[in-house]
C-alpha cells in the first residue's frame, strides 16, 4: 500500500510541474514586445539614447514614474520584451551637454496588444517633428546639411580620384603610360593641388618619353628628337609642379622632393640636359642627404648612358665623396678618363690620364667579381699595366 501511495505522489508532482509550465507559457504569450528604429534630424542615430514608456498619457514627465526602459543600440535600433498589453506614451531620452537625459520626442497611444511585438519607429526628420524646432534649430540643422552635403561630396571626389590614382599606377607599371597620361591629366584638372596626383602623371609621361626613345634607337633615329626631348621636358614639368606643391604643404616630405629631383635628373639627363640633371641630382642630394650616394650615383650613370663623359665624370667624383664603397662609381670615373689616354711617343706606351688607373684598380678592389671585373683586368694589362691580385671582397 505504502508502495502504491508513493507512485500516486510521484505522478500528483509531475502533474504540477507540468500545468505550472503551462501557466507560465500563457503568461508569457499575453506578455507583449516592442522594437523599433530611432534617428535625428540628419537621419543618425542619437549616442546614448534609451526608451522610456509609461502609462498613458503623460502630463507633466517630470513626475512620471517610467514602466519600462530600454536601451538604443549604436545603429539606432532597440528591442523590449515583456511589456503588459496596454496603451503607452513612448519617448526618446538622449543626453544633453552636461550628461542629463532629456526627452526628445515622443508618441503618444501606442497601443500593445497581447502577444503583439509592436514596432514604434522614431523619425525626426519627418514634417512634424521639424515643424516644432525653433527658428534658431532650424537654421543649426539647415548649415549641418549643407556642410555634410559638402563633406560627402568632397569624400565621393577624394575616392574617385584615390581609384584613378590606383589604376593609373597600375598601367604605368604594365606600361600603358598613354592611359595614365590621360587619366592623370584630367585628375590633376579635378585637384590641381594634390602633390601626388601629378607624381603619377610624371611618372607616365617619362614612361611615354623613354618609350619614344627606345623605338627611336631602334629605328636608328635620334633618341634626342624635339619629339622626345618634349616629353622629357613634359615629364620633368610635372615633377616640378610635385615639388613645389610638396613645399607649400603643411608637411614637406623630403622623401618626395628628393624622389621628385631625382626623376627630374632622368629625364633632363636622357634629353641631352647635362647642367639640368647634374642640378636636379644636387637638388635630390640636398632633400635627402643620406641618400646623397646613391642620388650622386644615378646622375654618373644617367650622364655616362647619355654620352656626357665630362659630366659623368663630375657625378661619379661626387658619388665616391658620398659613399667611397660605390664600385661601379669607380667604373663610371675611370671609363669617362680612358678615352684621354695618349701614347708616348718615344716608348709607344699607352699613358692613362691621371685617376684612371686608381679608379680601375679600385672597382677590382671593391668587386673583384663585378659584372665589370674582366673588361677592367684586360683594359689594365692593354695599357701595360698590372693588374693586382691581391684583392678580396669586401666583408659585408
Amino acid at each position: 500500500m505504502k508502495q502504491v501511495t508513493r507512485r500516486f505522489g510521484v505522478a500528483l508532482v509531475a502533474m504540477v510541474i507540468a500545468a505550472m509550465a503551462g501557466m507560465t507559457l500563457r503568461a508569457q504569450e499575453n506578455l507583449a514586445s516592442i522594437h523599433g528604429h530611432v534617428n535625428n534630424p540628419v537621419g543618425q542615430p542619437v549616442p546614448g539614447a534609451q526608451i522610456r514608456m509609461a502609462d498613458g498619457a503623460i502630463t507633466d514627465i517630470k513626475s512620471v514614474k517610467w514602466a519600462y526602459t530600454f536601451p538604443i543600440d549604436a545603429n539606432g535600433n532597440y528591442k523590449g520584451t515583456g511589456i503588459v498589453p496596454k496603451s503607452y506614451t513612448v519617448v526618446v531620452f538622449a543626453p544633453d551637454a552636461s550628461g542629463t537625459p532629456q526627452s526628445i520626442d515622443f508618441l503618444h497611444e501606442q497601443v500593445l496588444k497581447a502577444g503583439e511585438d509592436k514596432q514604434v519607429d522614431f523619425d525626426m526628420s519627418r514634417k512634424e517633428f521639424i515643424d516644432k524646432m525653433t527658428p534658431e534649430e532650424k537654421k543649426q540643422l539647415e548649415e549641418y546639411k549643407k556642410k555634410n552635403a559638402d563633406v560627402s561630396q568632397a569624400n565621393a571626389k577624394i575616392a574617385n580620384l584615390n581609384a584613378t590614382l590606383a589604376k593609373a599606377r597600375e598601367d604605368n607599371k604594365s606600361g600603358n603610360y598613354d592611359a595614365a597620361v590621360v587619366s592623370m591629366t584630367a585628375a590633376t584638372q579635378q585637384a590641381p593641388d594634390e602633390a601626388i596626383l601629378w607624381l603619377a602623371l610624371a611618372d607616365a609621361q617619362l614612361g611615354q618619353a623613354d618609350t619614344a626613345a627606345k623605338a627611336a634607337k631602334a629605328a636608328g633615329t635620334s633618341t634626342t628628337g624635339q619629339d622626345i626631348v618634349d616629353k622629357y621636358s613634359a615629364a620633368a614639368a610635372s615633377y616640378k609642379k610635385a615639388i613645389d606643391l610638396n613645399a607649400a604643404s603643411k608637411k614637406p616630405n623630403p622623401e618626395t622632393a628628393g624622389a621628385a629631383y631625382n626623376q627630374i635628373g632622368l629625364a633632363d639627363g636622357r634629353s641631352g640636359n647635362a647642367a639640368g640633371a647634374s642640378e636636379a641630382f644636387d637638388n635630390a642630394a640636398k632633400a635627402v642627404p643620406a641618400k646623397a650616394g646613391m642620388y650622386y650615383f644615378n646622375e654618373a650613370a644617367t650622364l655616362y648612358n647619355a654620352g656626357k663623359n665630362a659630366e659623368a665624370g663630375a657625378a661619379a667624383d661626387k658619388t665616391i665623396a658620398a659613399d667611397p664603397t660605390k664600385a661601379e662609381a669607380y667604373y663610371i670615373k675611370a671609363q669617362t678618363l680612358i678615352p684621354q689616354a695618349t701614347v708616348d711617343p718615344k716608348t709607344s706606351k699607352i699613358v692613362a690620364p691621371p685617376g684612371c688607373v686608381d679608379a680601375y684598380q679600385k672597382y677590382l678592389e671593391l668587386a673583384p667579381d663585378g659584372p665589370h671585373a674582366e673588361e677592367v683586368k684586360q683594359i689594365l694589362e692593354g695599357i701595360g699595366e698590372k693588374v693586382k691580385s691581391t684583392y678580396k671582397a669586401p666583408k659585408k
